[in-house]
């Protein structure tokens, strides 16, 4: 292997740990376009996904000065190179596009780009076709037997990485829809509180996106809000299903439901990074609340963010005992509370990012 080769070899290697290092779909298709397009030394690249409901190819990823103009367009199983190379799993080198009557004109008609070489291989996992990498105009004058073998090597990284993080995708959406269903199974012990934990979730969502939380934080998020009020399953019905307002004793009883909650989630691992949300959401900015009387930056703060949107939704929904206030009311009470009960910049966010989010319509939150 002459010392080029070498370098460039050892260089697929670099990126094929750096692929396989996230399970996040869209950054590994991200990275996987921008590996091909250095290590071939091409003026773009697009990576193209199967959709086998439809049988088409679609643009998820591509490069260059007219990349999202080019990701509108679909292809059908053996239209254009790519189309060839998932249809026979088979990686190709064009160096003269125009003449080929295989090559689709579409994408350059659409991106006012001149394509003159391709080179194509296709990403194969378990024996199945995900999709077609592809790199356009060598700059080095055309693509190469030794390229080609080294991009089917750049492939046959990128695959598994792929086929890993959507596993990985499926498996996550499965936890967070049986919390979710068990969060609703809940519910239906008490009529009085349908839709809660969706509306709670969708409200702490949209506060926690104007805050500015990173995705994994916001999954937290997710996660906690629907779980938030697991522990009262924990809770007597005599209790939790009383037509009018609690006495001291049976409040007591009621506010045990934060410590439940982190009981049942301290049981499992996965849910480590989300429990404290759950048993510290009755927390009170001003140490009054429960169950450790936290207070201020002390208290986790994605439960702070889910105490206002519990709050407002608790307000605005019918009670045996009380008729749901207006949006303006509660959202008036919660701006009361901010300092004392509330994180103030919480309060502030979960105003302004609900109506931006469209849940908030003339000062009256749905």
């Amino acid at each position: 292997m002459v010392p080029e080769q070498t370098d460039k070899f050892k260089t697929l290697m670099n990126i094929a740990a750096l692929i396989n290092s996230t399970l996040d779909q869209e950054e590994i298709r991200r990275r996987a376009i921008e590996a091909a397009t250095t290590l071939m030394d091409a003026e773009a690249g697009s990576l193209l996904l199967v959709d086998q409901n439809q049988e088409e190819l679609y643009f998820e990823v591509a490069l260059g000065t007219k990349g999202d103009q080019v990701k509108e367009i679909r292809l059908q199983m053996g239209q254009g190179i790519a189309g060839w190379v998932a249809q026979h799993c088979e990686p190709l080198i064009v160096n003269d596009a125009a003449s080929d009557p295989r090559f689709f004109h579409g994408a350059d008609n659409r991106s006012s780009f001149v394509t003159s070489q391709i080179m194509a291989a296709p990403v194969v996992s378990k024996g199945c076709v995900l999709g077609v990498l592809q790199v356009v105009n060598s700059k080095c004058g055309g693509f190469t037997s030794d390229s080609l073998e080294l991009f089917v090597t750049l492939a046959d990284h990128v695959a598994p990485a792929i086929e890993n993080a959507r596993l990985y995708e499926k498996l996550k959406v499965t936890f967070h829809g049986t919390a979710l269903a068990l969060a609703e199974a809940l519910e239906l012990r008490d009529a009085y509180t349908g839709g809660h934990t969706r509306r709670v979730r969708d409200y702490s969502l949209a506060t926690g996106q104007h805050l500015g939380l990173s995705v994994d934080e916001l999954e937290d998020l997710a996660l906690a809000s629907v779980l938030h009020d697991i522990g009262k399953i924990g809770v007597r019905d005599a209790v939790l299903l009383k037509k009018t307002p609690l006495v001291e004793e049976e409040q007591v009883l009621m506010n045990g439901h934060a410590d439940h909650g982190g009981e049942i989630l301290r049981h499992v691992a996965a849910l480590e990074r989300v429990t404290p949300a759950v048993l510290h959401h009755h927390e009170r900015y001003d140490g009054r609340g429960y169950p450790r009387g936290l207070s201020g930056e002390a208290i986790p703060f994605l439960a702070r963010i889910i105490a206002v949107a519990d709050t407002y939704d608790a307000m605005t929904s019918d009670r045996p005992y009380r008729k749901a206030l207006s949006g303006n009311t509660a959202c008036a009470e919660l701006q009361k509370g901010a300092g004392s009960q509330f994180d103030p910049k919480v309060v502030e966010a979960f105003l302004v990012a609900n109506a931006e989010a469209g849940t908030w319509n003339g000062g009256v939150l749905s």
